[in-house]
């Protein structure tokens, strides 16, 4: 497939949809144009989900930057906390930056499917996020108690009780698994937002990229679908979005 077509195939479902290589791309041209600062001085921390996919589909160009520090447990939630977002911000080079991206995942398979993906060897295709797709089936079923959080499925059971909170919103949309990504998304976005206004850093910028991923099929790679892209100067503490700018 050309790239064209496959931009074409997820932008069905997230029009402003760019491949993770250009997405990284961008940042870098942002931060070396913008901030006169190099690959090297950012460190890059992903709230993203543990699936072995976001490894495999991971851009290679992110390599150029510092890390990454993994923040993200199933779907992409920042499961490390307070705690993890502090280590991260004292891994920091002093002149650099703090580069998070995060969000949910979903795939959208090369038939145009969304949910699924074919994975490398397979013979069919599998769930893409396998634990949205749970989450939204125990949903539907209606099978998630109230407050109900495990010690043995504690992952699991967060990401159930967020989309409980929405229930009447997910089930009556015309795509649920669509839907259920993006109150996952509003909810790590709404996370990390309150643990970045927690934490201490002493470099010179803090970047924030939310996005949703978009993995597909093996030969079609993957793309992300930026959110918010904001840059906090912490020596003025003005924030600024650029998400127009760099990634619409």
């Amino acid at each position: 497939m050309k790239k064209r077509e496959k931009l074409a195939l997820v932008r069905q479902y997230y029009p402003n949809a760019l491949t993770t290589i250009d997405a990284v791309n961008r940042l870098i041209d942002y931060v070396e144009e913008c901030l006169d600062l190099e690959p090297g001085q950012i460190m890059l921390a992903d709230s993203i989900c543990s699936d072995d996919v976001n490894s495999i589909q991971y851009p290679a160009r992110a390599q150029e930057l510092l890390g990454p520090f993994k923040m993200g447990g199933l779907d992409g939630f920042p499961f490390t906390g307070l705690t993890g977002m502090g280590a991260f911000a004292s891994h920091v080079p002093d002149e650099g930056a703090v580069f998070i991206y995060y969000g949910p995942h979903i795939g959208v398979s090369k038939s145009g499917t969304i949910g699924e993906i074919h994975r490398f060897g397979q013979h069919k295709n599998s769930g893409c996020c396998g634990a949205a797709k749970a989450a939204l089936s125990k949903l539907t079923a209606n099978q998630i108690e109230p407050g109900h959080v495990t010690d043995l499925d504690y992952q699991m059971n967060t990401l159930e009780q967020i989309l409980l909170k929405q229930k009447e919103r997910v089930l009556g949309a015309a795509q649920p698994l669509h839907e259920a990504t993006e109150v996952i998304y509003e909810a790590i976005d709404a996370r990390i937002l309150e643990l970045v206004e927690k934490t201490a850093y002493t470099c010179r910028y803090v970047l924030l990229m939310g996005a949703v991923l978009i993995n597909s099929d093996s030969d079609v790679g993957s793309f992300s679908a930026t959110k918010r892209f904001d840059v906090i100067d912490l020596a003025s503490g003005q924030r600024a979005c650029h998400l127009a700018d760099c990634f619409g």
